[in-house]
């Protein structure tokens, strides 16, 4: 997010509660969590989410996930930039993309979710 300029902003977790070690990692991230929001669970409905997340800024996914998958597709869809599902640490530590945006539509790396 650094370099993108994003951690000036509000940085909203959308999750569907499966796996909650990334939000908790996040929470526990000095720099991070001040800038983090958590939408209540009263206020929690899919499609607020999936709106939420497709025209928010910059959004980060999880290319193993259906979810995040629908949101980066409708994203490309709508020609918007910062779409992250295909990052890794590079040898310098540093974030890389592994693939490019177009590769959500690849059944090769997508498999049955492309």
């Amino acid at each position: 997010l650094r370099p993108l300029g994003m951690l000036d902003h509000p940085i909203v977790i959308i999750s569907d509660g499966q796996d909650l070690s990334v939000a908790e990692r996040l929470l526990n991230d000095p720099e991070i969590a001040p800038m983090l929001r958590l939408v209540p669970n009263r206020a929690k409905w899919i499609g607020g989410d999936i709106t939420l997340a497709i025209m928010s800024t910059t959004f980060i996914g999880n290319p193993a996930s259906t979810f995040s998958g629908f949101i980066a597709k409708s994203r490309l869809a709508l020609g918007l930039a910062n779409t992250f599902m295909f990052r890794a640490r590079n040898e310098n530590g540093e974030w890389d993309n592994t693939c490019e945006e177009q590769c959500i539509f690849s059944k090769s790396i997508m498999r049955s979710n492309a």
